[in-house]
């Protein structure tokens, strides 16, 4: 079952990088697509993995979560083989500084991406922690005063 998942997941990010990469073509011989599904796939990956992390230990839900979404469907969205393959086609098309640009956007700008995600992710769930606590010490008040 669990594998179905990952499958169906690496499927449904797949059209969605399909989707997108028509969507935005390559401009000035940037790959625009490859670029935006890496970052983008970076900042998810990394705020679904804080998420699930800081939800606690890891639980049959949350290892099938981690593994469809992740592996599956943001597996299936981002793509090293083509950022690869188009970095590649920069070089020999004697476009070197496009390239460089290229990559350093996709390698810093999906690392800074990542970064971000976790930060999200670590932030809501303070702030879920925090009004939780909040939410429990109230009703303790108005158990209280209502003896």
């Amino acid at each position: 079952m669990l594998v179905a998942s990952v499958a169906v997941g690496g499927a449904l990010g797949s059209v969605a990088r399909y989707g997108l990469s028509h969507a935005l073509p390559p401009r000035d011989g940037v790959p625009l697509g490859t670029l935006t599904e890496n970052v983008v796939g970076a900042f998810l990956l990394g705020f679904l993995l804080q998420w699930l992390l800081s939800r606690g230990h890891e639980t049959h839900r949350r290892r099938w979560l981690r593994l469809t979404l992740g592996t599956g469907v943001l597996g299936g969205f981002t793509t090293y083989s083509a950022f690869a393959l188009e970095l590649h086609g920069l070089l020999v098309g004697g476009r070197a500084g496009i390239a460089v640009g290229y990559a350093l956007a996709t390698v810093v700008g999906g690392t800074l991406a990542c970064v971000a995600g976790v930060a999200v992710a670590a932030s809501a769930a303070r702030r879920t922690t925090a009004r939780r606590a909040h939410d429990e010490a109230a009703a303790a008040v108005a158990s209280e005063a209502s003896r």
